[in-house]
């Protein structure tokens, strides 16, 4: 790792324009006539030519592998402190329901780490000579295979790297299991796969784009359900928590359609899979990245359904307040379903009693 700060995105792009953000139609025209010329041109393409590629571009040390696994593993010790020591004694003490006592705490967590790692990318982005997100193809300028990554972003790759290590171990054996989780770990273990190899290949500027335009929701979800978590608290509900959780959900929505599927493929799959190839011609396992992020903006489109469910319900009144329409397993929407089946027809015999007696 260099210690100085390189100008990876800044040097070489002094005295060029920066380029106009393309629209859907030209991204989909342009990014197919691309990687269909590149793979034409691939003659030699193959399990030997990806072996040779991956021994003679993968940079990456026993080093970085052993802080990997160490801060994977402290983000879990840290992770089970806090929920220990302060999470759930907090949502005790506050009297919020004892149902929501013990899955606060996976929210407040991922509240706290998205919003540090979040912060981190943005100041890498608009606080430095970085220049990726305001000229994306710059991401590739000046690359060369096994060329130093600077402290600063070798910091932000070891911090999100290891978190999404222990998500994969934490989404399994920690966290609520929910409809999706299944999906959420596929998520994870693709994002870890996009995080290892964009670091071994030194692809680590477009990887600060991509964790720029991801964290930015994951906050606004983990606000949002943490607020409605404590928006009853010792049998009373409190407006503000309401006011807060829907002003979260708001914004979650709005958000994630801005950087998740307009931003993450108009700058970050157009530098990949058009630009990349422009400014360095071969450039190692083309196909195989650009098949990851197409994988993570598949997934993308698959939470915004959930997302769009969401509103719909709200605007159909099929939905009172902010709930996570991902929360329950269907084993327990059906336990659910019973246990309301159950006191509707309680209350239909009361109902029952009562008009007897109004008719005796």
């Amino acid at each position: 790792m260099d210690t100085n700060h390189m100008d990876d995105g800044s040097s070489s792009s002094d005295g060029l324009e920066i380029e106009i953000m393309p629209g859907y139609i030209e991204l989909i025209t342009r990014a197919y006539s691309v990687i269909f010329s590149a793979f034409r041109d691939c003659k030699d393409c193959g399990l030997d030519l990806s072996r040779k590629t991956l021994l003679d571009h993968a940079y990456i040390t026993w080093i970085e592998i052993f802080m990997f696994f160490m801060s994977a593993v402290m983000w879990t010790k840290v992770r089970k402190g806090l929920t220990v020591y302060i999470f759930e004694p907090f949502g005790q003490w506050c009297c919020i329901p004892s149902k929501d006592v013990s899955k606060m705490p996976e929210s407040a967590w991922k509240l706290v780490f998205y919003t540090m790692s979040w912060s981190y990318s943005t100041y890498l982005l608009f606080f430095t000579s970085y220049s990726f997100f305001q000229n994306p193809p710059s991401v590739f300028y000046d690359w060369k295979s096994g060329m130093s990554v600077p402290t600063d972003i070798a910091i932000a790759y070891l911090i999100q790297g290891s978190f999404y290590g222990h998500s994969i171990y934490a989404t399994v054996y920690m966290d609520a299991w929910r409809k999706d989780s299944l999906v959420m770990v596929v998520h994870h273990i693709i994002t870890l796969a996009l995080i290892t190899f964009s670091y071994a290949f030194r692809y680590h500027n477009i990887g600060i784009l991509v964790l720029f335009l991801h964290d930015i929701n994951d906050i606004q979800l983990e606000f949002t359900k943490v607020n409605v978590y404590f928006k009853i608290r010792g049998g009373k509900e409190y407006f503000i928590n309401d006011v807060l959780s829907n002003m979260g959900a708001i914004s979650f929505s709005i958000t994630w359609f801005w950087f998740r599927l307009y931003w993450f493929p108009l700058k970050v799959m157009w530098a990949s899979c058009i630009t990349s190839i422009q400014s360095v011609p071969n450039i190692p396992f083309y196909f195989f990245f650009n098949t990851l992020l197409l994988a993570l903006l598949l997934m993308n489109i698959y939470w915004f359904l959930f997302i769009v469910l969401f509103v719909a319900k709200v605007l159909t009144g099929q939905m009172k307040e902010v709930n996570d329409v991902r929360e329950y397993e269907e084993a327990q929407l059906k336990e659910r379903t019973d246990t309301n089946d159950q006191m509707s027809n309680e209350g239909k015999h009361v109902q029952n009693g009562t008009s007897k007696k109004k008719h005796q």
